[in-house]
């Protein structure tokens, strides 16, 4: 296992049922890494700001082809090691994790509450370097993408 961080490895940040069962090498390059790095330090920031519970990541860097077997979108941070979805079971509910983090001071560039066929999660993406983080908080589930968090 390659750590990242103290509680992250480059393996839970790449780890993808459907990248296996297709047969998709979902290997990122250097400078994805770097990005996955940074990534995994910011999760450290999330998860003290949930009380140090533990994120499940369940989706993090998806190659192109991984991306579209996915539904990803096409301009997806996932493709460049800058986003990951979790949850974070031993806080509470993806909402509830989302609502936590929107009002914290951490400056992520995007904050999704997700819901799609049943499951339920949050995606946390950062800025590029040197790139002002959004602070964006959204919604998306099957009425679209809407701005704040929607129950």
């Amino acid at each position: 296992m390659t750590a990242l961080t103290d509680h992250f490895t480059l393996e839970e940040f790449t780890r993808s049922d459907t990248a296996r069962s297709r047969g998709i090498a979902n290997t990122p390059l250097p400078a994805i890494v770097a990005n996955l790095r940074r990534l995994a330090q910011f999760a450290e920031l999330g998860r003290i700001a949930l009380g140090g519970a533990a994120m499940v990541i369940s989706s993090g860097y998806r190659c192109a082809e991984l991306n579209r077997a996915v539904g990803g979108a096409a301009n997806s941070a996932h493709q460049v090691g800058l986003a990951c979805d979790f949850t974070a079971p031993a806080f509470g509910t993806p909402l509830a994790v989302c609502q936590a983090l929107s009002t914290s001071n951490l400056a992520f560039d995007q904050l999704i509450y997700e819901r799609a066929g049943g499951a339920v999660w949050v995606h946390l993406g950062i800025a590029a370097e040197g790139v002002k983080p959004r602070r964006q908080v959204l919604t998306i589930d099957a009425k679209g993408t809407r701005v704040g968090l929607w129950t």
